[in-house]
Formats: C-alpha cells, structure tokens, sequence
C-alpha cells in the first residue's frame, strides 16, 4: 500500500468541509428567501441580529447564528467594530431582489427539493427505473422556475430570439409559437408581453405546472395571447407554428428523437425550432469545472432519473453540441447551429 501525502490528503479534506458548509448553506439560504431576511437587510445599512430578528419578527438568537453562518460563508458582511452585519449591493442583487438578473434563490429552493426526496434519489441510483420529474417534492416545481426566470427576463428576448433567423421580425408582426415542457410558464408568458402580436401556446406533461402557468398568464394579464394546455413533446397539439421553442428540457426527455420528428411534424416549412439546453463540451473532460459539477449533479438527481423513467435516452443535462445534433437531424431537420450563448446556455436553432 503505497503511502498516504498529508499534504494532498488535508487539501481534499478541506475541500469535503467546504462542500458540507457549502449544503447547510443552501438551506440556510433557503431560509433566508422564506423569512425574508435577505429582503429586509437589502439597502437597510449595517444592522444587528436584534434589530433584523425584530424587523423580521423572528427570533434574535437564532438570527445571531444564521447571521454568522452567513458571514462566515460570504454572504453577508460582518463588522467586527460594530458588531453589525450589511448586504451589498451584488449580494443583494443574487440573494434579495426576485425574479432580477442575477438572482439564485431558485437555485436553493431546488436543492432543498432534492434533499426532501433522497430516498426516492437513493431507490433512482441504485435500481436505474427513474423517477418521473411528476413524483419530486412540489418545492422543485417553483425552484425551477425562480432558477430559470432570471436567465428568461435577461436573454430571452434581448439576445436569444433576436440571434435566430428572421424570427423575431415573425413575432412582432404575429406568429404562432408552441413553448414544449413550459413548465410554469415563465419563457411563455414572458414571449407573450413582448411580442403581443403572436399568439402562444404552452404544453407540458405536468398537469400542476400548467394549472400555475394559466393563472400566472391571467395575473400578467396575457390570456388573451397564451394558452396553456397538459401535453406530451409527442403529442402537442397544433400545427404550422411558426416558432417552436424547447428551454432546458430536450436532454430530460425519454425520447428525444422522437419529440424532434414531431416538432419538424408541425413546424411551418419556413418555422424554426429553438432549443436551449445547458452549456456544455462534447467530451466529459471539457466539462469538470464548477458549471459542469452543478449540471451533471442536477442531472444525476433529476435529468436522468426523469428521462429513465420513460424508459428514454438519458442524454443528461451535459449531453454537449454534438450530441444534440444527432438527435436534431435524426427528426429530420437539415439546418441546424448554434445561434448564441450565455454563461449557463447554449442556443441552437434548428430548420428543415
């Protein structure tokens, strides 16, 4: 046995301590988010536990170690002088202000989810029968779309639909846009209020989600434009869409190649296909780096489970460029490229 390097063996020890404070964290954050203890310390100026526990109404000793955990952690600031604690600006931007460019706390919620279901995550990993994005805990639904709705209000519109081919001169003069696996609707009713021409169709298996999106479409007041209705990739119902859209969803899908058939089936023979899926290289070693670990972690505990659960393919959420190509062409489209990308995604567009 060949001997043990201290040096090597205390460095990855510390990087085990650091993942551990790493999980308690996201659940603090997460506490954090339901307390509105980030809201209330947003733009407050230095405060102490006290002052925050009574503004907040909750418990002043506890505050004092959830402040301490945060600053310990960097994410909130601590004056020893004073013995107060502040949110900066930045913080405050990824902690504190929803549905903002920058903001993760859907990402915590997310995390939480998976942590309620890890027995169902344990009998997933060791059986490979799947576990249908439908049986998660309820708290992965709303995480979901608090994670991707920042990502949607900054790119969507501004840069995404603008980098395909003459479609966005389509949806402001009106067109009809089918968004597959909408989820709670936020990429579909976001399209809706800036092009109020088109018309907008939602699907998605998940008859929850589609109950939320319709009312969230009512409260944005666009039921006019938008109709959300529960369907498969495989069986939405509708044809000659100008635009169909896929957002973070074709690599969950049990057959992928077979949504792609369908989506050339009802696509106008000038329509486009959208896809966005998470950033990726095409070989495993292109992606071992800290967005690569969240997304094979993500896709270990939900991705691949959903897809397998459908007796599919499993592409998993790093499934690359390549890859996608594959499935794009196999469903019959002959054009197909990367129109852009953002630090998380990557934009392909596909044409018969």
């Amino acid at each position: 046995m060949q001997m043990v390097d201290q040096a090597k063996l205390e460095a990855f020890l510390g990087k085990v301590v650091a993942d551990m404070g790493g999980a308690c964290g996201a659940l603090l954050a997460f506490v954090g988010d339901r307390l509105g203890l980030y809201r209330a310390m947003a733009g407050a100026g230095p405060m102490t536990a006290e002052e925050l526990a009574q503004k907040t109404g909750t418990n002043a000793r506890m505050i004092k170690e959830w402040l301490a955990s945060q600053a310990a952690g960097g994410y909130v600031n601590y004056d020893p002088a004073s013995a107060r604690f502040s949110l900066s600006e930045e913080q405050a931007l990824a902690l504190a202000q929803e549905g903002g460019p920058a903001f993760m706390q859907g990402g915590f919620q997310v995390m939480v989810s998976l942590f309620k279901d890890e027995q169902k995550i344990v009998d997933a990993v060791r059986t490979g029968r799947g576990l249908s994005w439908a049986d998660h805990d309820r708290c992965l639904f709303e995480g979901t779309e608090r994670f991707f709705r920042p990502g949607y209000n900054a790119n969507l519109t501004a840069r995404w639909i603008p980098a395909l081919d003459g479609v966005e001169a389509k949806l402001k003069r009106g067109a009809k846009v089918a968004d597959v696996g909408c989820g709670h609707g936020a990429s579909t009713i976001l399209m809706a209020k800036t092009y109020p021409n088109s018309r907008f169709f939602g699907f998605d298996y998940h008859a929850p989600s589609i109950e939320w999106a319709t009312r969230q479409a009512e409260k944005e007041g666009v039921s006019d434009r938008v109709r959300f209705q529960v369907a498969k990739s495989t069986d939405f119902p509708g044809a000659d869409y100008d635009l169909v859209a896929f957002f973070d969803c074709l690599h969950d899908m049990g057959d992928p190649a077979g949504a792609a058939a369908y989506v050339r089936k009802t696509l106008k023979n000038d329509g486009t296909w959208l896809i966005v899926e998470p950033l990726a290289g095409d070989k495993l070693e292109d992606n071992l780096n800290p967005l690569g670990r969240l997304f094979y972690s993500a896709s270990a505990t939900i991705c691949v489970p959903a897809s397998l659960a459908q007796d599919g393919a499993a592409l998993g959420a790093q499934a690359g460029e390549a890859k996608l190509r594959q499935v794009v062409t196999a469903g019959g489209f002959t054009r197909f490229r990367r129109a852009t990308q953002s630090p998380t995604n990557m934009v392909l567009e596909a044409r018969p």
